[in-house]
């Protein structure tokens, strides 16, 4: 009778395990197109008021959207086709737009390891084009940099990889990335020379909040509801006869993100930045800045 007892009991738990196995699988596989997705980034409208020394804008808008080019759904390999768009509108007489920056790229993601580990390693790889639409002399009569219709352009490759895992005890996705962006000096205008960095090393720590009352059978409908995104940028090569430990080679930036119950798609964000803007042309302002806004979130796992 005791044997019979055990081998009920060895059942019962073996079952659970595996129970409980399947519903923790079906929660921590991430494929490549959530992963991908998370590199690509978000679209976002800032609010018409911040702090710092950031022009006066009425708002910024980041416009992404992404095309995927695979071959089925599961497939190691995808390639990611983006129309990025930068938009400034300054809090100015008639609210003008000014030099918008463009930034088409293309992405390719190849996925190693198993499919269906929880710890996955993505590596990528970008061709980008960064340019502002204009066609006017670089600078102006008086040597200033010609921020109302002065050309910018450049064009660049990145390649890095993301490292991604799932936290059961704070049921939060993590995201590792770290890449190395080059802007070869035949690719830049001439004069972004020595003073437009053509070497960067980025990194960034991503983590996707789930609800703590989580369903976790119904996981593919789950969204983050809370989401913080650090990023550091570090400018290595020689511009403006910087030092080597200047403060002002390295970006930072800090966006937490919030999705309340009652919005679908988009959720209130604040950012926390220091280094230098990354709007094309205005390239030698250095800004502190913190600012709030809307971001779409259509991240599910």
């Amino acid at each position: 009778m005791k044997r019979i007892n055990l081998i009920y009991l060895f059942t019962v738990l073996f079952t659970n395990s595996i129970v409980a196995q399947t519903l923790t699988d079906s929660i921590v596989t991430l494929n490549l197109d959530k992963i991908a997705q998370v590199n690509q980034g978000e679209s976002y409208v800032t609010f018409p008021f911040d702090i710092g020394n950031l022009e006066p804008l009425m708002f910024e808008a980041n416009v992404s959207p992404n095309f995927k080019i695979r071959e089925r759904k599961d497939s190691r390999l995808m390639a990611v086709l983006t129309s990025q768009i930068i938009i400034r509108m300054f809090d100015e007489y008639s609210y003008p737009v000014k030099t918008p920056s463009y930034i088409p790229q293309i992405a390719f993601y190849f996925l190693t390891g198993h499919k269906d580990a929880a710890n996955k390693l993505t590596l990528f790889g970008k061709i980008a084009h960064h340019s502002n639409g204009q066609d006017g002399n670089f600078y102006t009569d008086d040597g200033k940099v010609n921020l109302q219709s002065g050309n910018f352009a450049t064009n660049y490759l990145e390649l890095g990889f993301l490292q991604s895992s799932y936290s059961q005890n704070l049921k939060a996705f993590k995201f590792i990335k770290s890449s190395v962006e080059i802007h070869p000096k035949s690719w830049m205008l001439e004069e972004l020379h020595g003073q437009y960095s053509g070497l960067r090393w980025h990194n960034t720590f991503l983590a996707y909040k789930l609800p703590m009352k989580s369903n976790l059978i119904k996981s593919s409908e789950q969204k983050a509801n809370f989401s913080v995104k650090a990023e550091t940028t570090l400018m290595l090569d020689n511009i403006n006869n910087w030092d080597t430990f200047n403060s002002k080679r390295i970006n930072a930036s800090l966006i937490v993100y919030y999705h309340p119950k009652f919005l679908e798609d988009i959720g209130f964000f604040v950012q926390f930045y220091q280094g230098m803007d990354y709007y094309n042309i205005y390239f030698q302002h250095q800004i502190s800045s913190i600012r709030f806004g809307i971001m779409t979130e259509t991240l599910r796992f």
